[in-house]
């Protein structure tokens, strides 16, 4: 009975193909809107979370004032800077940390092979490269000689020796171990850094590393530590940890128990989660403003049913006057009204699919296939057209055979 209830139904959306198709589009609609909008929320999220990681894996980075990463400068006047020997303080006496890594940083035009291109210039240590993540595509790090020296040696990123040197990166990529002016001196590069990409701080690998002795002395002319990252060890506790740091530097700021802060403790594992929090939120709130054309696509399929019941009349007083039972005619109306439904979740399923990819690509996105909210939607569809289509199927199987006969 099941089988021949769902064939008139199926016989019925064919019958009025044009209007069965307008009256989805609501459906179709809401779906494909929902779906893409969530897909590309959790493409988002991912994509957020992967920038992240890509500073590196937890990952203190402690600043002298209040302020955020970027922000620039060294914490602002009047705000005492940071010293190789609070980075070795901090490796020495903090546990759970697994590399430090001080850092000055500024901006230089370099110039090599004839070419000139303005980028980050950065001095650290070795322990930077663990810090940051950071591989080597080709060639060594710096020796300690040449940390201890302040040598004129440098470790350049794949887009700095791209504009500089042109080429790909091969076996031996062009740019190794030439020479690169900084300012008024030159160095040797003897490393080429693995490409990172971009992030949502700019391109990761527009960048120049040089020895921090080698930075002081001969590029910015001071002793400035804009940062000191540190490195947790795989499992370690961070806030103990933030906490074993922020004694430390307070004691050997000389910081009195009344006094605020002088510095800043930035957690890259912290700000992935507020940040995933804070887009799973907007996310769902985008979700949630697309699903409403889902309910006007609802009321769509109930007022073409409507119009159905009142088109058939004749059709349903002859079958209830032959002895169809009112559940059958219920169940026909409701089936035919859980069909349009559906079909426009199907639909609306392929369309979200094609344009959550093509969107992705252009937002330079991941693509997060979400089986969960494709089956969730299709599913709140057919709901949709269970309780938009009861009322008139209902009013369908109510109708008294007789009245119904003589319907014009």
């Amino acid at each position: 009975m099941l089988l021949s209830v769902l064939l008139l139904a199926l016989r019925s959306v064919r019958r009025n193909l044009l209007r069965s198709v307008l009256t989805i589009l609501g459906i179709v609609i809401g779906v494909s809107a929902v779906i893409t909008m969530v897909t590309l929320g959790n493409g988002a999220t991912q994509s957020i979370r992967n920038q992240i990681a890509g500073l590196g894996s937890n990952l203190l980075l402690v600043m002298p004032g209040q302020r955020l990463p970027g922000g620039g400068g060294g914490g602002g006047p009047g705000v005492p800077q940071f010293t190789p020997a609070d980075a070795e303080a901090i490796a020495s006496q903090v546990g759970g940390v697994a590399a430090v890594a001080p850092q000055g940083r500024t901006s230089a035009t370099v110039v090599a092979n004839g070419r000139n291109w303005s980028t980050s210039v950065t001095g650290s240590t070795n322990a930077w490269f663990q810090t940051g993540n950071w591989k080597l595509a080709q060639g060594r790090t710096f020796e300690p000689d040449e940390l201890a020296a302040g040598s004129a040696v440098c470790v350049v990123g794949e887009t700095v020796r791209r504009e500089l040197f042109g080429g790909a990166a091969g076996a031996t990529p062009p740019g190794l171990g030439q020479a690169l002016r900084i300012k008024q001196f030159s160095c040797t590069i003897v490393g080429v850094l693995a490409a990172k990409g971009q992030s949502g701080m700019g391109d990761q690998d527009d960048t120049v590393l040089v020895p921090l002795a080698t930075l002081q002395r001969r590029i910015t002319g001071n002793r400035r530590i804009s940062t000191i990252a540190v490195a947790m060890e795989d499992g370690a506790d961070s806030t103990p940890l933030k906490a074993s740091l922020r004694s430390l530097l307070r004691e050997r700021r000389k910081l009195a128990a009344a006094d605020d802060d002088n510095f800043s403790i930035f957690d890259t594992q912290q700000l992935a989660e507020t940040l995933s929090g804070t887009m799973a939120v907007m996310t769902t709130l985008l979700g949630a403003v697309a699903a409403v054309s889902l309910l006007v696509g609802g009321i769509g399929i109930m007022n073409i049913m409507l119009v159905s019941v009142t088109e058939r009349t004749r059709e349903i007083g002859l079958r209830l006057a032959v002895g169809a039972l009112e559940r059958e005619v219920l169940l026909q109306f409701l089936i035919e009204s859980v069909v349009l439904s559906a079909l426009g979740g199907l639909v609306g399923i392929a369309l979200a699919t094609g344009a959550s990819w093509g969107l992705a690509q252009v937002m330079d996105v991941p693509y997060a296939f979400d089986p969960a909210i494709n089956g969730l939607s299709l599913v709140f569809s057919a709901a949709i057209g269970v309780l938009f289509g009861y009322f008139p199927a209902r009013r369908a199987a109510r109708l008294d055979p007789i009245e119904a006969l003589r319907h014009e």
